[in-house]
């Protein structure tokens, strides 16, 4: 899986390494080793009486509307930053993270936690951008921008994040 962050922390981070990760639950791992057992993530076509086509389709217009989903979600989604490296000559290792439970942003906003969570951050950051605090010309991800602001907003918006030292 691609993400932008792989190529922009690099434009301002000096990283020698960037990945990309998704954390799934394991039953959600099991479906997906299942449906991969028994071929139907495939995407070349077989026929089916007078029709072709791919397993991996069949099982996509065979599961529900992920949107029509959120209210019988439960759980919370956590996307995060973990970085490692050497500051001022020691090792150090940072966990920057931002939690939502689906059940509160469903009440709250009507939204499932995962697309409320991925809405936020733009908001937040085209405010600090109208007004003022933050500031520049040119492509220019989060990393390259001052990270208080953000943070702080994005608790003044009822979303706190938290940080784990190691």
């Amino acid at each position: 899986m691609e993400h932008e962050e792989v190529l922009l922390i690099p434009r301002w981070v000096d990283a020698p390494r960037v990945t990309f990760k998704y954390g799934l639950g394991q039953e959600f791992i099991d479906v997906l080793r299942t449906l991969h057992k028994l071929g139907l993530d495939r995407t070349e076509k077989v026929r089916v009486g007078d029709v072709e086509v791919s397993p991996r389709d069949v099982v996509a217009a065979c599961l529900p509307d992920p949107a029509a989903l959120g209210d019988r979600m439960r759980g919370k989604t956590c996307a995060g930053t973990w970085v490692k490296g050497v500051r001022d000559g020691a090792p150090r290792e940072v966990y920057l993270y931002h939690v939502v439970d689906n059940e509160w942003s469903m009440r709250e906003y009507g939204s499932q936690a995962v697309v409320w969570q991925t809405a936020l951050n733009p908001v937040v950051a085209l405010e600090l951008l109208a007004n003022g605090t933050w500031k520049g010309s040119g492509v220019l991800g989060p990393e390259a921008l001052p990270a208080e602001p953000f943070l702080d907003l994005l608790t003044a918006y009822g979303s706190p994040w938290g940080m784990r030292e190691q």
